[in-house]
């Protein structure tokens, strides 16, 4: 019984060890392999990210970012993303309530797609910096290159060459 309780109790420690050390993994980075995920647009429709079909995936962490990347992205089209091979993924997750409230309904307004990043351990893979769209370009599923985007200061077509 005493021998059963510990094989137990050490397989649930491993188990929560394996669980903390995936959920702080390191942000991705220049080579690493980015995984697929699902999620849900602006409009409630599900999503599903393939890295293997995506030139580059623009991350905004914060909310006055991700106005000023929306400004930027609706002003060049509802095609403009497409046509570069890009996804455009905004942080809402830790938003409370009340604010979501408020902020879908002006998201469904924007011309492009907006994929809701609603997961912290999602988040956590994208490096950030303050003020700054997180910009993975991507080659056969791997990270080619990591850069950031100041929307509202310079044009998109800085880091989508």
């Amino acid at each position: 019984m005493k021998s059963q309780f510990l094989k137990l109790t050490g397989a649930a420690l491993a188990s929560a060890a394996l669980s903390i050390s995936l959920s702080f993994a390191a942000p991705y980075a220049d080579g690493s392999k980015v995984e697929s995920f699902t999620a849900k647009d602006q409009h409630d429709n599900a999503f599903t990210f393939k890295p293997s079909d995506t030139r580059y995936l623009l991350v905004s962490h914060d909310m006055e970012t991700g106005k000023k990347a929306n400004t930027a992205l609706s002003a060049l089209g509802k095609e403009f993303l497409g046509s570069k091979k890009a996804v455009y993924m905004a942080n809402i997750h830790g938003m409370p309530g009340i604010g979501r409230m408020f902020a879908m309904p002006k998201m469904k307004k924007y011309n492009h797609r907006i994929i809701l990043a609603d997961d912290a351990a999602l988040i956590a893979n994208f490096p950030a910096q303050a003020g700054k769209v997180t910009v993975l370009k991507l080659s056969d599923g791997k990270v080619a290159s990591l850069t950031y985007w100041t929307p509202g200061t310079e044009g998109i077509e800085v880091v989508l060459k």
